[in-house]
């Protein structure tokens, strides 16, 4: 599994802050504000995503993709739990994954094969399936807000 200490710290927060988003690095061994999840697993406070070295990438990405998903008025209201929906969090699953591709040494099939030994499930079996085959009605929601250029496209940078 791929976590923050294996890239650029660097990079993770540049990628947010094209989301009008902040990272927060927490010491080793301390817990992570706002997880949901957890242990090493990345929060959520605000416009803020907390994580640690050990962080999976994916975790990451996948709150950071929560926060983008909202209108900015909302994700200052956020703290742990930013899901709205089913539909909200189908698209968070194709998001994140193409938030790898921005994040130099990690890529949208690194993200994929991560969620899979996370233990995300999938209808078809896998996030690869389901990004590529399943995930029509989540491209449909990303493309509808204004989130990804196209359908089946790149994430646009919010403008908060």
């Amino acid at each position: 599994m791929l976590t923050l200490a294996d890239i650029a710290i660097a990079d993770v927060a540049a990628l947010l802050s094209r989301h009008g988003l902040q990272l927060q690095l927490v010491p080793d061994g301390e817990p992570i504000p706002g997880s949901y999840w957890g242990e090493c697993e990345a929060g959520l406070i605000g416009t803020t995503v907390h994580a640690r070295r050990d962080t999976p990438v994916h975790s990451l990405l996948h709150e950071a993709a929560h926060l983008i998903v909202l209108p900015p008025e909302r994700r200052a209201q956020v703290h742990t739990d930013a899901t709205d929906s089913v539909e909200e969090e189908d698209a968070v699953c194709v998001l994140q994954a193409l938030l790898g591709d921005d994040l130099p040494g990690v890529g949208r099939d690194r993200v994929l094969a991560d969620m899979d030994e996370w233990g995300y499930t999938f209808r078809l079996g896998s996030a690869r399936a389901y990004f590529e085959r399943d995930a029509e009605a989540a491209w449909q929601w990303l493309a509808a807000r204004g989130l990804i250029d196209a359908p089946k496209g790149r994430p646009v940078a919010s403008a908060a």
